[in-house]
């Protein structure tokens, strides 16, 4: 189902401010400047519904966005921005570790990760944390317009590689673009049917995990 409204709804760095609506949560995190906004707007059909900066760790709250009265798109801060203080950088992690261990809502996180690079430990390092917490996960190769398909496939190759290191299999992925839409439809019917599954149970899923977190 295409996205037909996409409301902001709060920002916070307390998530037991979270909203209480019993409605599935999908989390987008990633490195400072991988291009999250600009993806959130390109999957919602904004322009500016995620602030967009050229300054690297612009969000800095925990931001919920209800999609088509039905789900919660959340905004998290990004991880590993070193032009920030001590103190700003520790606050951060609270804020992000905070919202993934306490927040029942929460079906799945989209790690994103700019194609461009190769693999980053800081990645890697956090993607191992979500898996020994238990947390599913997709990965989101960013930024795909930026280089040939030839250049694109070797890097996707190589992620591959260094990931199956400690992992057995690799979760479910996508290639984007904000720029050409690429990879949109793919992650809106991702959650789409996600969605569909949770659909008869969505307060037992709740339910269940508020009770593993206590």
């Amino acid at each position: 189902m295409p996205v037909h409204k996409a409301e902001f709804v709060i920002s916070n760095t307390d998530v037991s401010k979270a909203p209480q609506e019993p409605l599935p949560e999908y989390a987008f995190i990633g490195r400072s400047n991988v291009g999250k906004s600009s993806l959130i707007n390109m999957l919602t059909n904004q322009k500016k519904l995620a602030k967009t900066s050229a300054t690297p760790g612009k969000t800095q709250l925990i931001n919920h966005f209800k999609i088509n009265d039905s789900w919660f798109l959340v905004d998290l801060p990004g991880y590993g921005y070193a032009k920030t203080s001590k103190a700003n950088r520790k606050k951060f992690q609270k804020i992000i570790t905070d919202y993934f261990l306490k927040r029942p809502n929460l079906v799945n996180a989209f790690v994103l990760v700019d194609s461009r690079h190769e693999p980053q430990k800081i990645d890697l390092a956090f993607m191992r944390w979500l898996g020994e917490h238990g947390i599913p996960f997709a990965i989101v190769f960013t930024k795909a317009d930026k280089l040939s398909s030839n250049e694109l496939g070797k890097n996707l190759k190589k992620y591959k590689l260094q990931f199956l290191k400690e992992w057995e299999n690799m979760p479910k992925t996508f290639v984007t673009s904000a720029t050409s839409k690429l990879g949109k439809d793919e992650i809106i019917n991702y959650i789409e049917r996600l969605n569909e599954t949770l659909k008869d149970d969505i307060v037992k899923f709740i339910q269940n995990k508020n009770s593993k977190t206590r």
